[in-house]
This record gives C-alpha cells, sequence and structure tokens, in this order.
C-alpha cells in the first residue's frame, strides 16, 4: 500500500510518501518539501495573510500533484499549530478541502503529541520501557510519557522555535533584553509541564524528535566531540548563549543550519535546555521517526481493525 502523509506545518508543507503494510516497517518512498514559514504570515490579529494563503494554496497544489504522479494510493494530510490556532484557519482549510479535493484535518496538540510518542515506542521497542518523548516544532512544543503506546501524560505548549523567535527575538545579533524576556517566558509556561509530569517522573529514556533537535544535536557533536544523535545538559547548556551571541549569517553557516532555521534555531535551543534542566534530563536520544511516522503507524493499525 501507497500511503502519502501531507504535513502542513509550522515551517514547512512536507509530503512524505510510504510503502507501508501492516507488520512491516514503513518504508519511505518519495519526500516533497517546501519551507514556508506560515508563522511569518500572521498578522496583529493572528490572522494568516493573503500572500501567505496564497503561498500555502500554491505548496499544496505541488504536494497533491507529487502525491498523484507516483500513484499514491492514500493521502493523509494534516494541519498543525500553524493553522490551529490561526483565527482564519477553519476558513482556510475548508478552502484547501474544496480546492483539491483533500481532507485535510487539523491535529490537536495533544494529538501530536500522542502520535509522536506512538512512532517513537514502535522505533525503540518494548524493552525500552518508559519514555520521554519531546518534539520541539516550529509552532509548539510536545511533551509525552508512558510505558505503553498511548502516552499516560501528553501535553503542548505554544513553545515553537519560530513562534516563539517571531514573538519575542529582535536584533542581530538578538538583544539580550529579548532573549531574557524569551527565558522567562518559556520557564513561565513550562510550570504547567512539571505539574503534569509530577505522577510520571520515572523514566527509562528521554527521547528527542524534530529537525530542531536534531540539528542541535549535530551541533553538540560537532563542538563536544558528542556523536550527533545525543544532546547533552551540560552540552546544550553552552551552545545556547553562544548561537545567541552570533549574527544571522554566523549562525547560517553552522553545519546543519540552513538560512531557513538561522534565526529560531536559538529560541529552540533556549526551550530544549529549559526542558531539560526542569525535567532534570541529562541526555536526549535522537529519535528518526516522528509524527508524520506516527500518522502513518495509527492508519495502519485502524486498517487492521
Amino acid at each position: 500500500m501507497r500511503l502519502g502523509v501531507l504535513d502542513v506545518g509550522s515551517n514547512t508543507i512536507h509530503l512524505q510518501v510510504f510503502d507501508a503494510h501492516p507488520g512491516a516497517r514503513p518504508s519511505p518512498n518519495t519526500s516533497h518539501k517546501v519551507e514556508l514559514r506560515l508563522t511569518e504570515f500572521l498578522d496583529d490579529e493572528n490572522n494568516i495573510s493573503q500572500p501567505g494563503i496564497d503561498a500555502l494554496r500554491s505548496a499544496i497544489s505541488g504536494a497533491v500533484s507529487k502525491a498523484k504522479s507516483v500513484n499514491t494510493e492514500e493521502l493523509l494530510p494534516f494541519a498543525t499549530s500553524a493553522l490551529r490556532d490561526a483565527k482564519n484557519g477553519s476558513e482556510i482549510i475548508s478552502n484547501i478541502n474544496k480546492e483539491f479535493e483533500i481532507d485535510l484535518q487539523v491535529l490537536s496538540g495533544e494529538d501530536e503529541a500522542r502520535l509522536t510518542f506512538l512512532a517513537a515506542r514502535r522505533w525503540f521497542g518494548w524493552s525500552s520501557g518508559r519514555l520521554l518523548v519531546i518534539d520541539i516544532g516550529g509552532g509548539s512544543l510536545e511533551i509525552a510519557s508512558g510505558v505503553d503506546e498511548a502516552p499516560e501524560a501528553a501535553t503542548s505548549l505554544p513553545l515553537g522555535a519560530a513562534r516563539l523567535t517571531k514573538a519575542f527575538l529582535n536584533g542581530d545579533p538578538f538583544t539580550q533584553k529579548s532573549i531574557m524576556k524569551l527565558r522567562e517566558y518559556i520557564e513561565s509556561q513550562l510550570e504547567s509541564v512539571l505539574q503534569a509530569q509530577a505522577h510520571h517522573e520515572s523514566r527509562d529514556r528521554a527521547i528527542a524528535t524534530s529537525k530542531t533537535l536534531r540539528t542541535l544535536a549535530r551541533l553538540c557533536g560537532d563542538w563536544f566531540d558528542g556523536d550527533g544523535r545525543t544532546i547533552k545538559l551540560d552540552s546544550i547548556r553552552k551552545i545556547s548563549p553562544k548561537l545567541a551571541e552570533m549574527s544571522f549569517d554566523q549562525r547560517a553557516k553552522l553545519p546543519g543550519v540552513s538560512p531557513n532555521r538561522a534565526r529560531q534555531i536559538v529560541a529552540g535551543a533556549f526551550v530544549a535546555e529549559s526542558v531539560m534542566r526542569n525535567l532534570d534530563i541529562d541526555k536526549l536520544e535522537m529519535c528518526p521517526w516522528a509524527l508524520r511516522e506516527g500518522v502513518i503507524l495509527k492508519f495502519i493499525d485502524w486498517q487492521l481493525r
């Protein structure tokens, strides 16, 4: 069965086509990605502007055409925080569904956390014990923990790297005042996470997903002799202020940091540091599977019912 996942995220519009069958590992077939950064098209009233809508329509048109060209049997489109939180998000989604004859669904933040957790569980297996899974996206932060395939606690917070960069950081390099306000906001938002996770403190492995955390893992590896597949608390504590002191051009030249991510990697680093410190995480292990794989796995499970 050839399945397509169309991820309408805060940073990118990403089509991933898999060859997937019950009982088999989903095998990536085709990938089509457009860097869009929808959060940058939000106006003062939290509406996505017309240029943003036009860019979104163009990106989805290309993704749908690509899915058809590789004989995708089922397209599973979903939207995350940018459209979920936009004031005109529902109207945009309704128009897109009519125009392209798809069924674009909005995932709640908790659903994002649950599906990402499912992907991590399947990747690491039952022997990995209790997992704590962290995902830093463009618009939101998801944290989930548990011993089964469904997490016992799943939380989503508005701490995405792109969202925070747009809301707080200014200057080049970023001003100390804006960095201080950013860090204070992150800490205040994480108070609810600490309460939600209070009953699930024990864990066997702490897992990280998302492009932001993969980039940070690579930087930790390059700068502190790591393997590029883990993030240690000591390393992220050193990296965060170092990234903040750099100019945009300096960050864009770092290994694994694209120009599209060079601004928001600073906010992502401070979120990662704060989460690890507040939840007493010494080390995060990278998981190659995340939300898109979780959507595929959930669909296959549903097919078997």
